[in-house]
Order: structure tokens, then sequence, then C-alpha cells
């Protein structure tokens, strides 16, 4: 048994390592020059159309939950204990010059993100219950006719989140015994019971939890590191300058601190922005296709928002907060995970930090399992129907307590490899169906965009006419 675990072992850091990057890169630079770069030219108003209209309400009748809870709910499965914990462990084998590698991998994944979301909207279709379903099963399906690799995604990720369910639950029910000494049995029950009753209220209900709980989470998070960051503001142009500098030289061991060539700098960079964000892996779209929007492409904007909170945001403030405080040379690197506890202690103490951290990492957990158990479901659903997918859920709902008491950890083993068969299908799809995203796209920037921009130049140049108009 032994030799065949270490023989998976072996698989899975093969297969994500160069394999696996220079899939969801090189996929996400074809998609960007497909594209014509459209992330970065009209990043101002992608910005406008997503950060301005949070608080807005959509316009569009087809749908089920509005452009910001889709949004959330598909925000609320990247954003997780991984951006706490992942990017000190690039820090600490990458050095500071991983963080700006993993910038440039994260916009370069805007396209494939983006790419994604606009199919998942454009071949989504209403279930048996009247709500939009949709995601990479679809328009593999429809899109290029491969019905059995549309077969095979699905099964893949349906069997994928039964592991993932127990990995989360059983990082959430350690954290909590060794910061509260609750028992892994009782958090495991009390979870259970409070992600049944969100999954149980289907999507709407999920929807209207993640658009007050993910901003809650999210903005204590950065507030929280801020403070931390302020207090040594001091150290932020030093910080920067090692970023940029080592991006591209090699930096020296310095206390715990081990030392990195630009190899891992790039290597540990592009790992942390490709897997933080899920640009490309296909479980986004399944969220975004539920919303109410009457262009592909509106929706396709906060694909791009996901990025830029999840990696631009919140992984960078996790990593000014480990660069400020010292903490990325003085912390060993096999205990990289607790960099971000040690550098909130600094400021809040030691107890006050480990318990914040804890709530923060329960938030980041829960927040995760509600949503990846939707898009279970939804495999299942397409697999086997409607029926089938309540099946699921309670599978899914019953291996929150498995995986929180340390149960089956022999199936933990597959998750990576599972994951890497889900992500394989779906980004073959978005090459082969990048001319149809290229399209969209552009018909939404030359019959939307540019006539919202003259519409808004013909009001500025003859103001007192549109109000007499107006009136």
């Amino acid at each position: 048994m032994d030799k065949f675990m270490n023989l998976i072992g072996g698989i899975t850091d093969f297969i994500w390592g160069l394999p696996m990057m220079l899939l969801l890169l090189g996929g996400g630079l074809y998609l960007t020059f497909k594209l014509g770069f459209f992330q970065f030219r009209y990043m101002p108003h992608i910005i406008s159309q997503t950060f301005g209209k949070i608080l807005s309400k959509s316009d569009a009748s087809e749908g089920t939950l509005t452009p910001f809870q889709a949004a959330t709910s598909a925000l609320a499965s990247t954003v997780g204990a991984a951006n706490i914990i992942g990017v000190p462990v690039a820090i600490a084998f990458g050095g500071p010059g991983a963080i700006f590698w993993m910038w440039v991998v994260s916009l370069i994944g805007m396209a494939a993100k983006y790419s994604e979301v606009v199919l998942g909207v454009k071949y989504r279709e209403k279930n048996e219950e009247g709500e939009w379903v949709g995601g990479p099963m679809y328009y593999i399906e429809k899109g290029l006719g491969w019905k059995p690799v549309a077969s095979f995604f699905a099964f893949a990720l349906m069997l994928e989140i039964v592991a993932s369910t127990m990995v989360q639950s059983n990082s959430l029910s350690t954290t909590i015994s060794g910061a509260f000494h609750i028992s892994p049995i009782i958090t495991g029950l009390l979870v259970m019971v409070l992600i049944g009753i969100i999954v149980f209220g289907g999507i709407s209900r999920i929807g209207k939890i993640t658009e007050k709980f993910v901003p809650f989470m999210v903005g204590i998070y950065i507030i929280g590191s801020l403070i931390v960051v302020f207090a040594n503001v001091s150290a932020i142009p030093s910080i920067f300058a090692l970023i940029f500098e080592h991006a591209f030289t090699p930096i020296a061991a310095a206390g715990g601190f081990g030392g990195a060539g630009i190899a891992a700098a790039i290597r540990w960079g592009l790992a942390r922005g490709t897997y933080s964000n899920e640009a490309g892996m296909g479980t986004a779209p399944i969220a975004h296709a539920t919303a109410k929007t009457d262009h592909p492409a509106k929706q396709g904007f906060w694909g791009v928002f996901e990025v830029i909170v999840d990696t631009i945001i919140i992984c960078t403030m996790t990593a000014i907060v480990v660069l400020c405080t010292g903490q990325w040379e003085k912390v060993p690197s096999e205990q990289a995970s607790s960099m971000v506890t040690m550098a909130w202690g600094q400021v809040f103490g030691d107890q006050l930090a480990g318990i914040i951290m804890s709530i923060a990492l329960f938030c980041f957990v829960l927040s995760t399992v509600v949503v990846i158990i939707y898009y279970g479901e939804k495999q299942a659903e397409y697999l086997f129907g409607t029926f089938f997918s309540k099946v699921m859920r309670f599978v899914y709902v019953g291996a929150i307590f498995v995986g929180a008491i340390g149960g089956l950890k022999f199936v933990w083993q597959f998750l990576d490899i599972l994951l890497a068969l889900v992500i394989l299908p779906n980004i073959i799809a978005l090459l082969f169906l990048g001319g149809e995203v290229k399209e969209i796209t552009k018909d939404y920037f030359t019959r939307i965009y540019k006539k919202k921009n003259y519409m808004e130049e013909v009001q500025l140049s003859q103001p007192e006419q549109s109000l007499e108009k107006a009136e």
C-alpha cells in the first residue's frame, strides 16, 4: 500500500509541476492574444462594470441570481485557506520575487476566467425545476458536440468534490481543535448541520448568503492585514523593491529563509497565481451561469473581478504582511503556513492573532464547502438528473463529518489527480471555443460599449438638449 501511495504522490507531483502550469498559463496566454489583450485595454471599463455596480440590480429577467451574487458564489470557492497559507509557502520556497510572477499569471489568467464565464452563460439552459444551469459540461457538449468528454468532465468533478469536501472539513476541524480545543466530532456535526441548512435551500439561498458573507469575511481579513501593514509602513518601499528585484535575480539565504533562484521564484509564483483564482479550472462558470444578465460579456467581467479580488488584492495583502514583518526570514520554510498568524501576533498579540486567524480560516473554509457542494450537485444533475443531484447532496454533506474526523484519508490522495482530469478537458474546450468568445466580446465592445460612450459624449457636449429631452 505504501508503495502504491508513493506512486500516486509521485504522479501528482509531476502533473502539478511543469505540465499543469504550462497548460493553464499557455491557455491563458493564447486567449489573451485571441481577445486582443482586452483585460488590459478595457480594465477601467471592467472595474466600472463590477466594483462600480456591486450594489446595482440587474435589469435582465433571465437568470436566478444577481450578477454580484453569482460572482460572490464563485468567489467563495476560490477565497479560502490557500490565500492565507499558500502565499507564505510560495515566498518560503520562491522568495519575494514569486509575488511578481503571481501577479503576471493572474493578469494572464483573467482571459481564461472571462472566457469560461462567457461560455457558461452562452450555453446555459433551464433544468426541470426552472433554474438556469451551465458550466463546462454544457459548452463542451453543445459548443463542440463532445458529449463523452462533457460526461467525463462532470463525472471527474462530481467525484473530486467528495474528496475536496473531506479535505476542507478536516482542515477546519484541525484548526478549531488547535485553537479552541473542541473535538473534531463536535465540529464535524455542527458544520455538517450548518452547511446542510444552507445547501438544501438551493442556489438562491447560497447566493443570498455569499453576497453578504464573502464581502464581510474578505473585509475583516483585509482590515486586519492593513493594521499590520500600517504598523510596519516604513518597510513597504523596501519590500516592493525586493519583489521586483528578485523576480529576475536570485536571493541568498537569510535567517530561516533558505534562498531561492529565479526558476524557483517563477515556479512558485506561477503556481500560486494559477491555483488561487481557479482561472481555467471550470468551476466558476457553474455559478455564473445562474446570473441575471443580458449579455455574456457583462457576466464575464465578473470573472475578471474574481481574479482581482482573490489574487491581486487578498493574496497580495497576505504577501505584504509576511514580507513587511520580516516573518519570511524568521520562520523556517517547513513552518511557512504559520507566517501570517505570527505576523499578526506582532500587532495583536499571539493569542488574539491565533483566535482571529482561526475564525478567518473557519469563514473561508465554510464558504468554500457550501459552493463546491453546489458544483458537485450540478455535475450529478447533468449526468443522472435532478433526483440524483439531491442524493449527492446528502453524500457531500455526510462527507463533511467523515472528513472532519479524519476518515477515508485514502480517498484524499486522489484529489489532485481528479482535479487535473477536470482541468484538462475544460482548457482544451476553451482553446477550441476561443473564436466564439472573441465574437461575443467584439459584439459587446462594438454594439454596447461604443454606443454607451457615444451617448455619454453627446450628453456632455449638449447638456441643455439632453435635459430638455429628459423633461
